[in-house]
């Protein structure tokens, strides 16, 4: 098997985010709106660093605690 094939992403795109989180691809892209996700753009696409991502549900999973 090649290097290439074990890579995982260090960004994906919103609809990409929405399937790994859990969450719809509204939820994801409102919270980039609102600033609680960080985002940025490469050419047209929109990518989302898989470390924002998770810290992201961590802030979520802390606020929504109960």
């Amino acid at each position: 098997m090649s290097q290439l094939a074990t890579l995982q992403p260090i960004a994906v795109g919103p609809e990409e985010a929405a399937r790994a989180s859990g969450t719809t691809r509204s939820a994801v892209y409102e919270a980039i709106a609102r600033g609680d996700l960080i985002s940025f753009k490469a050419g047209k696409r929109r990518l989302i660093l898989v470390e924002e991502l998770r810290a992201w549900l961590n802030r979520m999973a802390k606020e929504n605690a109960r």
